[in-house]
């Protein structure tokens, strides 16, 4: 609770100091994002080549009670009702397994700052509730990426780096075999704009592209996994024989 606490310091440039008290004030004691059935989680994505976009999810292991799941606005619109015939099963060791259900949507009119809620109605009737806090801003893409060039050729060790994005504290580089499209390389999340690529992913002759992920928080207690993100164009470099 207080690691997570101490990344507050963020939202400094996004609410008021009056806002901000008021909001943290809410979830000091308990996560908002969790309720008896599961965890529900929705963010701004600002990817490329599409306009701006919610990622809405909810994971649990207590799928077999799910009756229905809707998302509200902060002013009690229906945002969207998720499809519980649509998840992807997570395999965990020594765990349960979890289902997710997850959806993109586009940003609606009717969108705002504020506490989105999602409605976990069970096979009994009962009704669990979850929150998440959205901020209507986006995180900028990260640009001026090294190495590019799909007419020039790079020696291994090959080393990554691009400018900071305002906003962001965590980044995740993806590397991908440009001719197969396979993922060569997933780093962790980290927190600089630099990373190497380690030498046994990448082959001499070897053509590939690779994209960043960019977000604001990892794991807030106000606003969730993350609040913003953003994804780069993909950048291609040919590694030399």
């Amino acid at each position: 609770m207080i690691k997570r606490l101490k990344t507050l310091i963020i939202l400094t440039s996004i609410f008021t100091q009056s806002t901000l008290i008021a909001e943290v004030s809410r979830v000091v004691d308990k996560d908002p994002h969790y309720n008896q059935i599961g965890f529900f989680d929705i963010h701004l994505c600002n990817w490329p080549e599409r306009p701006n976009f919610f990622k809405v999810l909810f994971s649990s292991e207590k799928y077999k009670q799910i009756d229905s799941m809707n998302i509200y606005t902060p002013d009690e619109k229906l945002l969207i009702s998720l499809d519980k015939q649509n998840f992807k099963t997570m395999k965990r060791k020594n765990k349960p397994d979890k289902r997710l259900y997850m959806v993109d949507i586009d940003v609606p009119d009717i969108a705002s700052t504020g506490w989105y809620r999602i409605d976990v109605k069970t096979n009994t009737g009962k009704v669990h509730s979850a929150e998440d806090y959205v901020v209507m801003t986006r995180l900028d893409k990260v640009t001026e990426m090294q190495p590019s060039g799909e007419d020039k050729e790079f020696s291994i060790p090959i080393n990554l780096q691009w400018t900071p994005v305002p906003g962001a504290q965590f980044y995740q580089v993806f590397v991908r075999d440009a001719w197969t499209g396979k993922m060569v390389y997933q780093s962790k999340l980290i927190n600089t704009n630099k990373i190497k690529i380690p030498d046994e992913k990448l082959v001499p002759g070897g053509y590939y592209s690779w994209a960043v992920h960019a977000r604001d928080t990892n794991e807030h207690i106000l606003l969730g996994d993350f609040h913003m993100g953003s994804i780069s164009n993909k950048i291609f470099f040919n590694v030399s024989e």
